[in-house]
Parts: structure tokens; C-alpha cells; sequence
């Protein structure tokens, strides 16, 4: 690092971790007991970044504020956590990337607006806490991205300063979340980037197209 105490935030869903295939699957499954036809996977792909919501309105075109929202996501979410590492993985540049920043002394966490109930078992199960990140979940803080409450705990955990932290993620909040908090923001466009404007116009400070090029950039060289 060529910056003092500069530190690594990541996402989680989306730029560290494939969960793209279970967070489908459950959608799928309410289809199916509903006795409805599955929907293709590429269909649910680009909204995981909006979480439940995001799931069962592609599942079954429900939204907050419908009669049967809350059970549908309350559904949605247990559905999820029986299966949520059936078929998730970390993508696959991702464990040379963490253990190239570890060895270089690149102090690193994850903040995701997954809840803790999820996240944590998540974390432990595909490995990721041998690299003992730091991690800010949904509900760790008061507010979740896109206010840069979960990023600001972060970097404190990390005895970071935010303007030496970088935060990459694959999701426009990502960005804003970043940019509010002061820190360098990255662009992870091998993730979910959701349904709208060009990722070019988020306004992020770097744009990569695989994990391992965060190496490259000036901050990491």
C-alpha cells in the first residue's frame, strides 16, 4: 500500500460471494409451492443486490406495502437460510486476492447489508473467516448502506482512517455509501450491478472487471 494505514472494505453479496444461485433457488421455491413454473435464473440475478425484496418481486411481483408482503418475505428469508450455502461460492479469484492483501499487512473487512443472522454463518462457512475480516452487518449499526454508518464502524474497527479506505462493491449504494463516508470507491462489475443506469455514471473512482485487478490500482500497488 502506498498510503499509511490504508485498509480494504468489501461487499459481501455480489463481490466476494456468488450467492446469487441460492438467493434464486428460494425464490424459486416459493414459485414451486405455489404451483407456479420456475423462473430462469438470469431473471433474479441482477436485483439480489436488493436483497428479499428485490427476490419476491421477480419470485411472485409482490412489493412492501402489498396485503401479503411481510409473510411473503419472512417466507422468503427462512426459505434462504436453509439452503443459502447449497450452491453459493466465493467467486473464484477472490481467496488469491484476500491472501495477497493479508500478506502484504492490508488490513481488510466486509460491510453488507446482509443481517448478521445471515451473514455471519455465511462468512464462517465458505472459509472467509480464516482471513479474520472484520464484519459490519445489516444490523450492526442504526442505518444501512447507502449511509456510510456501516463503513464509518468499519474503518473504526480497523483503526483506519476513511480517507485511506477503499470500499468495493457491485451496487449503486455501494458507491454512495462510499462516497459519503470518505473513502476511495471501486466498482466490482464481475457482480449483480442491478437493472439500472450504466455503472459508468455511479461515479465511482475505479471501475474493475475481476477481483484480482484491485491489485492494480495506484492505491495497491
Amino acid at each position: 500500500m502506498n498510503e499509511k494505514g490504508a485498509a480494504v472494505l468489501f461487499d459481501l453479496d455480489g463481490t466476494l460471494v456468488d450467492s446469487a444461485p441460492d438467493l434464486a433457488g428460494a425464490g424459486n421455491e416459493m414459485r414451486v409451492a405455489r404451483n407456479l413454473a420456475p423462473l430462469p435464473y438470469e431473471a433474479f440475478r441482477p436485483m439480489v443486490g436488493s436483497g428479499a425484496r428485490g427476490m419476491v418481486a421477480i419470485a411472485l411481483q409482490t412489493a412492501p406495502g402489498d396485503p401479503d408482503y411481510d409473510a411473503m418475505r419472512i417466507e422468503f428469508l427462512d426459505r434462504y437460510e436453509a439452503r443459502m450455502t447449497r450452491e453459493t461460492r466465493l467467486f473464484p479469484e477472490v481467496p488469491p486476492l484476500l491472501d495477497t492483501l493479508a500478506q502484504a499487512g492490508v488490513r481488510c473487512g466486509i460491510v453488507t447489508n446482509k443481517a448478521a443472522r445471515f451473514a455471519e454463518p455465511l462468512v464462517e462457512r465458505l472459509g472467509l473467516g480464516r482471513y479474520a475480516l472484520e464484519l459490519v452487518c445489516g444490523d450492526t449499526t442504526p442505518h444501512a448502506k447507502p449511509h456510510p454508518a456501516p463503513l464509518l464502524e468499519a474503518a473504526r474497527r480497523l483503526g483506519a482512517e476513511p480517507r485511506v479506505c477503499r470500499y468495493v462493491g457491485d451496487d449503486l449504494r455501494d458507491v454512495q455509501a462510499g462516497r459519503a463516508a470518505g473513502m476511495g470507491t471501486v466498482i466490482a462489475a464481475w457482480g449483480y450491478l442491478g437493472n439500472g443506469d450504466a455503472i459508468e455514471s455511479w461515479g465511482a473512482d475505479h471501475i474493475i472487471r475481476s477481483p484480482l485487478e484491485l491489485l492494480n490500482l495506484p492505491q495497491l500497488a
